[in-house]
């Protein structure tokens, strides 16, 4: 609780500093809350307000990745326009759970979630090769991406930590592309729950506003670097650093709870 003692012109740039590293996580697969959501605990923050804050702080991280992978999203338009909904409902389910509910039973299921979904991430291509005989126009993979959304999005609008590796996985074993395809349209749903939930939050006030505004620049520049990032990297390697994060994210969710 050091940092709660400083005065706010030190504060200020440790939530930048903060938004940054936050940001390159996002730009990366996701994590970045557990940047920032600590760093607001250490300043005396309460956990619902730390969580609401870094929520509306992050949005700007993923416009590094849809700018970095929009020629692999132009022909998912119409794709990305049917899961809008889901993202949508999910999104306002989440927000509602974490205003009005108890966060403790929810918390106590999260690491178990974050830690299914890297190991359905990191056993896609066996998943994939195995279901290589169902056509990827079949009903029931579509059933699946529709309910994975939104069950993610319900996810997101309460926490969204390491939702980017959950998004990751749903598609990986629903939809027939590359992972830099996969990447993109990671970065728009995120951005599209991450943007509800703000909203909802912003709304709903009890934010720490000297943080929003740091983190809003922090994230903006870290999303961009961290796009940067992973198309320099090859797809294998892409899968492994994603993979490590789902790792460190379900660890450090699974001791916090």
């Amino acid at each position: 609780m050091i940092v709660a003692t400083l005065p706010l012109l030190w504060r200020l740039p440790i939530y930048l500093l903060a938004g940054i590293g936050a940001g390159i996580a996002n730009g990366i697969a996701g994590g970045g809350t557990f940047i920032t959501f600590p760093t607001l605990l250490a300043t005396g923050a309460s956990a619902l307000t730390a969580n609401v804050t870094t929520t509306v702080g992050v949005v700007p991280s993923y416009l590094g990745g849809i700018r970095g992978f929009r020629s692999q999203l132009r022909g998912h338009r119409a794709l990305i326009r049917s899961l809008v909904p889901y993202c949508l409902v999910g999104t306002a389910t989440g927000c509602t759970l974490l205003l009005l509910g108890s966060p403790k039973l929810f918390q106590l299921v999260v690491p178990w979630l974050i830690g299914a979904g890297t190991l359905l991430f990191a056993f896609a291509p066996l998943i994939t090769k195995r279901l290589a005989h169902i056509d990827h126009a079949h009903p029931g993979r579509r059933w699946a991406l529709n309910v994975g959304v939104f069950l993610i999005a319900i996810y997101g609008g309460y926490f969204g930590a390491g939702m980017g590796i959950l998004l990751l996985a749903v598609m990986a074993v629903s939809l027939p592309f590359e992972i830099a395809e996969l990447q993109g349209l990671r970065s728009v749903l995120s951005l599209i729950i991450n943007l509800l939930a703000a909203l909802i939050f912003v709304v709903r006030g009890h934010l720490i506003l000297d943080a929003v505004y740091m983190f809003l620049v922090g994230t903006l520049v870290g999303g961009w670097l961290g796009a940067i990032l992973i198309m320099r990297l090859s797809p294998n390697v892409v899968r492994v650093l994603i993979i490590c994060v789902g790792v460190v994210t379900t660890v450090r969710l699974a001791i916090t709870a």
